[in-house]
């Protein structure tokens, strides 16, 4: 008597990360693990799988699509149903499906995995040293996608033909290589090529590599093209290149980003040579992304005094693509590799863009023919209250995509703020949020920007019906917004930023958030910065903030601390020093009677204040750099000073600032010491507002927002003192707590505003 095997169908349907990232040949594999018959596709931006076979095999091989999934997919089932057999034989890879894509995620840029490095270093293999190697599991993504669904007619790639040995290996279910959508080699992929300042051009990948050692030896700055864009690469250990570049690309003290060769078991020997490392940074070092992250530097480290003047930290990263890897393993030693951009631009990634305006910049340029469809510039990360959080997003990192609270009712699009740039895009109850687009005082910035905000509609197939911006008029991208002629909605600085830390924690109860930063227009028409916002997004009410101050020169003060360090001695009747007060009576005059000295209660203005009264820096040539050398003073924590704190007429808790003055003018302790007592006298007077609002609304969670929180002495002092009195205190985790999550703040702004269902 013969046994008939029962067969059932199930059909599943997945979303999440799962294109570009080797999906569909994985879901193949176990299919076939599991001798199952049927197929796979994609289908609007879902991986839709039909599979028959014994239902115990196929339940066992619904298990495995999750547990199992390629280490960077982010799988998230839709849901399986059984469904009528069907008469198929085998399983396939279908071609995907064409239609409406309400599911789609972007893949992102994927660092070299381990067995495409051990390929890249094997002399037997075909792509043996090839500088573009990848596979299902690595490469680049976002950078090269034209549009969706991830198929190589859709990339950059798409004008290489693949060669016989490669088409084989993307038609084998069982090569690693199956559906790799940038797959290339020597024969049939890009290629480098040297250019130098003497018009010589040396063509081929061993030649042009060669070019480029040869150069980097010799103390000369390469423009390397890599995966979203060039760095400008030099002997990290060379005084003298470190000082060319700076003084080329017109970057005086702004930190240089350095990458290490990857050395010893674990990759992170070099690094060691070089800083400090934590727990924290080892991870956040070999995280799939490679960011930067900054730690604390060596003092006796192999590097150039001029890395990072002023601060204690550096920031490193691993090299991440093949390129990058030949370079470091051949070089033996750190490289500075800054962006590829002029000053305060987004990257540059066209090779001819990159010759003209950095030609004064660069002695040689490393090209290679793949395009770049869109420039990502590398993520940084820092370790704040004992976490590595981002600072700036980029490549790998972005586009991030997260849960938008309760939804919206038509796809809108969030312009960011002006400084530290990202655009966002809600739809549903998504947001995905682009990478760093920069500053946007810049025709070039302003260029990217609008393409930004036109791709990320383009690559998600939804088009905005609504546009949020800044309340500030001037803005460009409010201009921008306002051009636009759809539905605009503003939005202010301080709110949006209250919004980006309930939004991310999805907070269901009143929160008290603090949002300290440089400077934001604020709802009175002025200048905030030190101020606690109570409430939810939608309602935001001002409860605490400092006592107010007046700018001399008005936005000069933010590049010229002296100018706040003046405002501050002259509000409370204090000497300034000489070397702060230049004895200009026409600035005065116009201090006493208001005329362009507007006013501010920025946290971030007090921090530049203080570097100046203590002779670090009189002016900046970069934003954040008179904080960040104050907190570079700090080497432990000190008691603070009290800052009298009282109720204005409005019902306003302000602390007032005035005893700051005179701490950092005390001649009897040494700098160190001052600047940490103005971290924790900052950090109580913090702390002592928010126990003064809770006498009075019982709120038991506090926010923090700014850029001012990126400071990791501030920021570890109040989660301390906030921590001691009860407090639970919410520090942003997947976005920057600095201006980069304001687009996102928008969008949660936006939506708690909306007319409800």
């Amino acid at each position: 008597m013969s046994t008939v095997t029962a067969v059932a169908a199930r059909r599943w349907r997945i979303a999440g990360r799962v294109q570009g990232v080797g999906f569909r040949p994985f879901v193949y594999r176990i299919a076939h693990q599991f001798e199952l018959s049927g197929w796979v596709r994609n289908s609007g931006g879902v991986v839709e799988i039909h599979a028959q076979g014994a239902p115990e095999r196929l339940r066992a091989f619904g298990e495995a699509l999750l547990a199992r999934a390629p280490p960077t997919a982010r799988p998230r089932l839709l849901d399986a149903q059984p469904v009528s057999e069907a008469g198929t034989e085998g399983f396939r890879i279908l071609a995907s499906a064409a239609g409406a894509q309400p599911y789609v995620h972007v893949p992102p840029d994927l660092f070299t995995c381990d067995d495409c490095l051990a390929e890249l270093r094997d002399p037997r293999a075909r792509r043996h040293r090839y500088p573009f190697i990848n596979c299902t599991q690595c490469g680049p993504r976002y950078t090269l996608i034209r549009a969706l669904p991830y198929d190589r007619a859709n990339t950059s790639m798409a004008g290489f033909a693949l060669c016989p040995d490669c088409a084989r290996e993307y038609a084998d279910p069982l090569d690693r290589r199956f559906h790799a959508q940038p797959l290339a080699c020597p024969v049939c992929g890009p290629t480098l090529r040297w250019t130098d300042a003497a018009a010589r051009a040396v063509c081929g990948n061993a030649a042009a590599l060669a070019a480029a050692q040869a150069a980097l030896r010799a103390g000369r700055i390469v423009a390397v093209r890599g995966i979203g864009g060039y760095h400008l690469l030099c002997d990290a250990a060379d005084e003298n290149a470190v000082a060319r570049l700076r003084a080329r690309k017109g970057r005086p003290a702004k930190p240089l980003a350095l990458m290490v060769p990857w050395r010893g078991a674990d990759g992170l020997d070099c690094a060691r040579e070089l800083a400090q490392l934590s727990p924290q940074h080892e991870t956040a070092l070999r995280d799939a992304v490679r960011p930067i992250v900054l730690a604390p530097g060596r003092s006796h480290a192999p590097l150039a005094a001029g890395i990072a003047p002023g601060l204690r930290e550096r920031g490193l990263m691993l090299p991440y693509s093949p390129l990058h890897h030949l370079l470091l393993e051949d070089f033996g030693a750190a490289l500075v590799a800054t962006s590829g951009n002029v000053s305060g631009e987004p990257v540059l990634t066209d090779p001819e863009e990159v010759e003209a305006r950095l030609a004064h910049v660069a002695d040689a340029f490393l090209h290679h023919d793949r395009p770049i469809v869109r420039p990502a510039d590398d993520p940084v990360l820092r370790v704040v209250a004992d976490r590595a959080r981002p600072v700036r997003l980029g490549r790998g990192t972005a586009p991030l995509e997260l849960n938008l609270p309760g939804g919206i009712l038509a796809p809108t699009l969030a312009v960011g703020a002006y400084l530290k740039n990202t655009v966002a895009l809600a739809w549903d109850d998504r947001i995905v949020v682009s990478p760093h687009v920069g500053d946007l005082g810049s025709p070039r910035a302003r260029a990217v920007f609008a393409q930004v905000a036109a791709d990320l509609q383009r690559l998600y197939g939804v088009r905005a019906e609504h546009i949020v911006h800044d309340a500030h008029p001037h803005f460009p991208n409010t201009r921008w917004a306002q051009e636009t002629g759809l539905p605009a909605r503003a939005v202010w600085h301080h709110h949006a930023h209250a919004a980006a830390v309930a939004g991310e924690y999805a907070c269901t109860q009143p929160l008290l958030c603090f949002t300290w930063d440089g400077m934001g227009l604020g709802a009175d028409g002025t200048l905030w910065g030190g101020e606690a916002l109570l409430g939810q997004p939608g309602a935001w009410q001002r409860v605490a903030s400092f006592r107010p101050f007046k700018l001399p020169g008005g936005e000069r003060a933010a590049r010229e601390p002296w100018r706040t360090a003046l405002a501050l001695c002259w509000e409370s009747g204090t000497l300034c020093p000489a070397g702060v007060d230049p004895g200009d009576q026409l600035l005065r005059q116009a201090f006493d009677a208001g005329l362009n000295a507007p006013a501010t209660t920025a946290v971030g203005r007090l921090f530049d204040a203080a570097a100046a009264l203590l002779g670090l820096c009189r002016e900046v040539s970069y934003e954040g750099e008179a904080p960040m050398r104050l907190e570079a003073l700090c080497e432990a924590p000190a008691a603070p000073v009290s800052l009298p704190l009282a109720r204005d007429a409005t019902g306003i808790w302000r602390s007032d600032w005035a005893p700051l003055v005179a701490l950092m003018l005390d001649a009897d302790r040494d700098a160190s010491t001052r600047a940490a007592v103005l971290h924790s006298s900052l950090a109580q007077a913090l702390c002592d507002q928010a126990c003064a609002v809770r006498e009075t609304c019982g709120v038991a969670r506090v926010g923090l927002a700014g850029g001012v929180f990126q400071n990791h002495a501030l920021t570890a002092e109040v989660q301390r003192r906030l921590t001691a009195q009860g407090f639970e205190v919410l520090l942003p985790e997947s976005l920057p707590v600095n201006d980069a999550a304001i687009s996102y703040g928008q969008l949660v702004e936006a939506a708690a505003m909306q007319a409800p269902h």
